[in-house]
């Protein structure tokens, strides 16, 4: 019995195709450019981080026992806590738009391996909520009386309480959506042991 000979694709076909190839290929390069940008900026967060922990560990040692010398060193410390942790966030940006765009990246804990979109936003979520409570201690460590710092509060408040509750819901989706798909693995390994079997 003859088999059917494939057709060659047709010129117009090949062009079309080159052409979605070269999109994507250039979109990749895009996200690439994100990746690189976002971990650019938390490199250089990280390294103000430390260079204003020098000056003003430096400045307090210099002004020891004066008034007031602890209480700045500790806004310094408690600001310079908010920086690391804005640094923290652009680098999950980094590592999470890499690991869902490019390929996995290696050699990282494995709290740090991104798998899914909404393992990138939790962790995120995380890391905004410390970052928010962070710089609300260092307000309230330079107030000098005054109802502002309460509404500021309050508003700080409401802001953490929204974003957990979006957290709480997107935990559930997020086990369900596991759930889901392990069940589905599991009924395709019993239906390869029974074909195997049969």
């Amino acid at each position: 019995m003859l088999e059917p000979v494939s057709q060659p694709r047709s010129p117009t076909r090949r062009v079309r195709a080159f052409t979605v190839q070269r999109v994507f290929g250039f979109s990749r390069l895009i996200v690439e450019l994100g990746v690189l940008s976002s971990f650019a900026f938390s490199l250089a967060l990280f390294v103000a981080a430390i260079v204003q922990a020098y000056i003003s560990i430096a400045d307090a040692f210099r002004h020891l026992g004066a008034p007031g010398s602890t209480k700045h060193l500790l806004i310094a410390a408690v600001e310079q806590t908010d920086t690391l942790l804005v640094a923290m966030a652009l680098l999950l940006i980094s590592l999470g738009m890499q690991s869902l765009f490019i390929g996995d990246v290696k050699n990282v804990p494995d709290w740090l391996h991104i798998r899914t979109f909404e393992d990138l936003k939790q962790k995120l979520l995380g890391v905004v909520v410390t970052a928010i409570a962070v710089d609300f201690f260092s307000v309230a460590l330079e107030w000098k009386g005054g109802s502002d710092v309460l509404i500021y509060g309050a508003a700080v408040a409401a802001v953490i309480l929204s974003i957990g509750t979006y957290s709480v819901i997107l935990s559930r989706q997020s086990a369900k959506y596991d759930g889901g798909t392990e069940h589905a693995a599991g009924h395709a390994k019993t239906a390869d042991s029974e074909e195997i079997s049969e």
